[in-house]
């Protein structure tokens, strides 16, 4: 196994990794598109890549203190675009278990035969809630005019970021042009995604296909510990004092591919969030968190949802007509504690809102609110530019439309903090707030 020391690191990190610099064919064999994900618990980490030529090993070596004194295995899936070309990618996918947590791993991916990546690295979740977990938030960024990337670039590479949430809409499409689109957007942010878990849920600009590429290029973990697959739409992991939930909006709006998914999706949301109060689970992750695409209130004056219902109506109170299905209920019912969404071009912060109402806020910091706080975060920038803000409605405390993205710390059982940086003011923090509870769990009208 190689040992790799001092100026070896820094060379073999500056590698041209995927394509050939001449010609738009790829190397023959050589990983790319590479990111890594939570498992469902904190020994696990998965490592995800593409290769455009078939490749029947995916390996990863790895180990601490810069030595590949580990290696793993994994399996590999032919995922097919169905644009004009049919193009076929072979998706690699290998599970590294019994990590140490906390403690920081290097690594590449690849095969003995056809080559390996360039080096990366992570740190393993730490297995207990006392300790700061530090996320940048953000949805909506594209492979065009993706204007948050280098700076988020710099900071994830710094080690100020434990995760990232990416709230839906990815590459501005990811089946353009045949999936190269695509490609491109996966192989930009291997500078963030290779280093730190890349969680994400699926917004609108992935259904072409019935979402298909999103499907088979990322590997969020399901409930029977397997990870890819249709358990990108909806899932759940707890990280320190947090359990966090990924979920569909889409399911509402593109009912081509069936009813029964805002079924099951709704099922399995209910049973999960049963299950994290549990007064053991509550304990152990006291805040519960989500994150969805489209946002349930919102105050953009060029979406119509924004302008006639103040927001994505169906996301909030269900189906029309039936009203089934809605999740604000269900949220407030099973104490959500925050609540995040894009699709608006723009940052916007709620007060804590429940059924358009107002609940309990302070003005910087949110004391025992009596309502789930919303977060609207889709300013990362893609080639769609801005959007603009309409009326201000009573539930609005805070907007702005600068390119940038949000950072999170969640400090305690009892403290969060968040902040919006704007890149358009070269990293100025724009907006700030506390979330401050003693107690967790459902609300008042609920209880």
């Amino acid at each position: 196994m190689a040992l790799l020391h001092g100026t070896l690191l820094f060379t073999i990190l500056s590698i041209v990794s995927s394509r050939s610099i001449l010609t738009d064919d790829p190397i023959f064999g050589q990983p790319e598109q590479i990111h890594i994900s939570y498992g469902r618990d904190p020994t696990l980490m998965i490592v995800t890549w593409v290769t455009l030529n078939q490749i029947n090993e995916s390996v990863v070596e790895y180990g601490q203190d810069d030595m590949f004194d580990l290696r793993a295995t994994g399996n590999v899936s032919i995922f097919q675009d169905s644009g004009s070309e049919k193009r076929r990618e072979y998706i690699h996918r290998v599970v590294l278990n019994n990590l140490k947590p906390g403690q920081r791993y290097f690594y590449h991916c690849g095969s003995d035969d056809f080559g390996w990546s360039s080096l990366y690295w992570f740190t393993a979740m730490r297995n207990d809630s006392d300790f700061v977990v530090r996320t940048a938030v953000f949805g909506d960024m594209g492979r065009d005019n993706a204007q948050s990337l280098p700076r988020l670039q710099e900071e994830t590479q710094s080690g100020h970021f434990d995760l990232i949430l990416h709230v839906g809409d990815m590459a501005y499409n990811m089946d353009i042009d045949n999936a190269r689109v695509g490609d491109d957007y996966m192989n930009a942010i291997e500078s963030i995604a290779a280093y730190i878990p890349y969680m994400t849920c699926p917004g609108n600009h992935e259904n072409a296909y019935n979402f298909s590429q999103y499907v088979a290029k990322f590997s969020m973990p399901s409930s029977i510990g397997t990870y890819g697959g249709d358990s990108n739409h909806f899932y759940s992991f707890n990280v320190g004092p947090a359990h966090i939930i990924g979920f569909s909006t889409e399911f509402y709006y593109y009912t081509e591919f069936g009813f029964d998914q805002i079924f099951n999706q709704y099922q399995w949301l209910e049973q999960d969030l049963k299950e994290a109060n549990t007064p053991k689970n509550r304990a152990q992750q006291p805040w519960i968190i989500t994150m969805g695409h489209k946002p349930m209130y919102c105050t953009n004056s060029d979406d119509t949802d924004c302008i006639n219902d103040g927001g994505y109506t169906i996301i909030r109170t269900g189906l029309p007509f039936i009203e089934a299905y809605g999740l604000e209920n269900l949220f407030a019912q099973y104490g959500v504690d925050l609540e995040f969404w894009a699709h608006e071009h723009s940052y916007e912060r709620l007060w804590p809102v429940y059924n358009e109402t107002v609940y309990n806020g302070t003005k910087g910091a949110y004391i025992d609110p009596d309502a789930p706080v919303h977060i609207t975060t889709g300013s990362a920038g893609c080639d769609e530019r801005h959007d603009p803000f309409g009326i201000r409605r009573p539930w609005s405390a805070f907007r702005n439309n600068d390119y940038g993205y949000t950072r999170m710390n969640i400090y305690n059982a009892s403290h969060i903090y968040l902040e919006q940086v704007s890149d358009d003011q070269h990293g100025k923090v724009v907006d700030n707030m506390w979330l401050i509870k003693s107690k967790h769990g459902p609300y008042s009208y609920f209880e």
